[in-house]
Formats: structure tokens, C-alpha cells, sequence
């Protein structure tokens, strides 16, 4: 008699989207430097950076602020919420 359940123990597969390379432009150069990274990366190098620098807004977590070098990146807004950062790190990235 075969068993009505098999258990299935395959591992999750990364989606190749998120480990293609990414050229930064300019602004985000600032932030992370220059070189082609995988999205995963560069979103840790920007949270690494906003920690670093103490930027998360103190009341609003959610909410980000620019310092001098990230206002470039933010398009020249003084805050966004992390949620508008996946779509800035879209505007400033070429395929690699």
C-alpha cells in the first residue's frame, strides 16, 4: 500500500531575479559604491548605511530620513517610508 502522504524535502530555490547583478547610478554610488551587486545586497548595504548613520525616523520606524548623501538617492524628499526604498533602489539600478 503507498502512503497517502509523502513528505516532499526540497529546498526553496532563490529566485534568479533578485541574484542577477545590478549596476548602481550615481546616487546610490554614494551610498553602496559602484560595483554590480545582487538586489539582496544592495537593499542590506542601504539598511546597513541607514543604521549606521541613525536615519530611522525615531517615532515612525517606518518612515526613513535623508542625510546630505541619501537626499540624491530619495529624489530630493527629506523622508520616505521604507516601502518607497525598493522602488527607489528600481530608479537607480541598471542591468548589469
Amino acid at each position: 500500500m503507498a502512503k497517502a502522504t509523502e513528505t516532499k524535502t526540497s529546498k526553496r530555490k532563490p529566485n534568479a531575479a533578485f541574484m542577477k547583478p545590478l549596476t548602481p547610478d550615481a546616487a546610490l554610488a554614494k551610498i553602496i559604491g559602484n560595483k554590480a551587486l545582487p538586489r539582496t545586497e544592495i537593499v542590506k548595504l542601504l539598511w546597513a548605511y541607514i543604521k549606521e548613520k541613525d536615519l530611522q525616523d525615531k517615532v515612525n520606524k517606518r518612515m526613513i530620513n535623508a542625510d546630505a548623501t541619501m537626499k540624491d538617492f530619495f529624489d530630493g524628499k527629506d523622508q520616505i517610508s521604507m516601502f518607497e526604498m525598493t522602488k527607489q533602489v528600481s530608479k537607480h539600478v541598471t542591468a548589469a
